[in-house]
């Protein structure tokens, strides 16, 4: 167990560079966050809701992260700041870093959907400060879902997302090959958002005028030939 306790603070400190010891993680909200909601778990699997949700209101008071008790989550976890938002359903992998102000939230269960409602996120992927994944979506493996995203369908492995709704960005290989991202976004002279977005928005009116250009032709075909 206590080695357990030691990886996990050094997978911290890998993806964190502003601790000076592991003493100094401990003190982390996520860290205390994430340690309540094993208990709370605990007692959800065991069917005690009632003290699975006073463990989690009283984690949620003390770091300002509120995780359901239903939650599902994997190793080596990592929580970086507050006010995050995790719900029953979701599923989180191994390795999975998360800003602060993100959401895993889930469809209305009155609309007819229940069950799974929560997104699954597979292992070491990262979501950003202020991301939304919403729904029983699953983001894949090395994803990365920037800051401020709104995911309302599946991601695929190794993909960036980025926008509202998201969309994903084509990612040079060396920033791709990269164990771990701070923030989910590349951020170097080779990465423009806005450039990204302009080479998204080019390609869709290349594709509509590439379909107009079929539906005419169709037409035309289709038409009557005026006889001589």
């Amino acid at each position: 167990m206590f080695d357990g306790i030691i990886a996990y603070l050094d997978s911290i400190k890998a993806r964190d560079p502003a601790p000076r010891s592991r003493w100094e993680i401990l003190t982390y909200p996520g860290v205390w966050a994430l340690a309540m909601h094993r208990a709370a778990h605990w007692l959800f699997e065991a069917e005690m809701f009632f003290l699975a949700r006073l463990v989690n209101h009283l984690s949620r008071f003390l770091t300002a992260i509120d995780i359901h008790p239903g939650a599902k989550i994997g190793r080596f976890f990592f929580i970086d700041h507050g006010f995050v938002v995790i719900g029953e359903t979701a599923e989180i992998g191994d390795n999975v870093t998360i800003y602060q102000g993100a959401t895993l939230g889930g469809t209305n269960p009155t609309s007819g959907q229940g069950g799974k409602r929560h997104p699954t996120i597979e292992d070491d992927a990262i979501i950003s400060l202020g991301a939304a994944v919403l729904g029983p979506i699953t983001v894949g493996k090395r994803a990365r879902i920037a800051a401020n995203a709104v995911v309302t369908k599946d991601v695929p492995e190794g993909a960036t997302m980025v926008g509202i709704p998201a969309r994903p960005l084509l990612v040079d290989a060396t920033d791709y090959q990269k164990p771990f991202m701070p923030y989910g976004t590349p951020c170097n002279e080779r990465f423009d958002p806005a450039t990204q977005q302009l080479e998204i928005l080019k390609c869709e009116v290349e594709q509509l005028q590439k379909r107009i250009a079929e539906l005419v032709e169709t037409k035309q075909a289709k038409a009557p030939r005026k006889s001589a």
